[in-house]
């Protein structure tokens, strides 16, 4: 069954625009057909279409289902956005599948990419959660310097790890994550984080690792780091 998103569903049983034409003019919903609607915070609902407009298609509720997330840490990917945008679009669209919970584009000394479109982003995410029926909404952040957001971040009680290509000394992100606590993995631009922000990051507790022996692209790195977390947490 098609998972449509309706986030204000106890105040409004009507599907915005999008969602109503997708659900009447494309998947040829009517009257009575049950749908499932999520509201991105953890509970699904199914529903009865009352008045199948392709623009305020109407419906009632006739159950809800609060579900658990299905890991029990948060995970929260920082990633500098890559110059060719397809890239990072594909990449937060894994993420979104895996089962990341936060998601934060960075601005880096090295950044190719100093603008980014949040809103089409905001769609990609809305369209990996229903693909994958996951009744929660990752949380997309605007682009943040480097520097404010490791800042913010070193001051949280969570595991703070810098994925970087130097030949420091680092293990594997895969040996470091402790099951059960919360996560952040920073990743950075095509050209890596600059040597600066490194010796920043350690200086505020965070942790060095690896992803692996080969050297990964931006979006590779942010999905295998995304698949560990999860991974480990199973």
């Amino acid at each position: 069954m098609y998972l449509f998103y309706c986030p204000d569903i106890e105040t409004k049983q009507t599907l915005s625009e999008e969602e109503s034409g997708h659900c009447v003019r494309v998947l040829r919903y009517s009257v009575g057909d049950e749908i499932l609607i999520t509201d991105g915070k953890g509970s699904t609902y199914t529903a009865r279409i009352t008045n199948p407009h392709p623009k305020h298609c109407d419906f009632e509720i006739l159950s809800r289902e609060t579900q658990e997330r299905h890991h029990a840490f948060h995970l929260h990917i920082a990633i500098a956005p890559t110059k060719n945008i397809e890239r990072m679009e594909w990449a937060i669209e894994k993420c979104v599948e895996i089962g990341v919970d936060e998601i934060t584009p960075l601005l880096c000394r090295f950044s190719e990419r100093k603008q980014l479109r949040t809103d089409r982003l905001e769609k990609i995410i809305l369209s990996a959660a229903k693909q994958s029926l996951t009744p929660f909404l990752p949380v997309l952040h605007e682009l943040t310097p480097y520097d404010e957001f490791v800042r913010e971040q070193a001051k949280l009680k969570q595991q703070n790890f810098i994925a970087h290509c130097y030949k420091d000394e680092k293990r594997f992100l895969k040996d470091e994550i402790e099951r059960g606590r919360d996560v952040l993995v920073l990743i950075g631009p095509e050209g890596d984080f600059s040597e600066k922000e490194v010796a920043d990051a350690l200086a505020l507790g965070f942790i060095p690792v690896s992803l692996g022996n080969s050297r990964l692209r931006t979006e590779t790195a942010a999905v295998v780091a995304c698949h560990t977390a999860v991974l480990i947490n199973e």
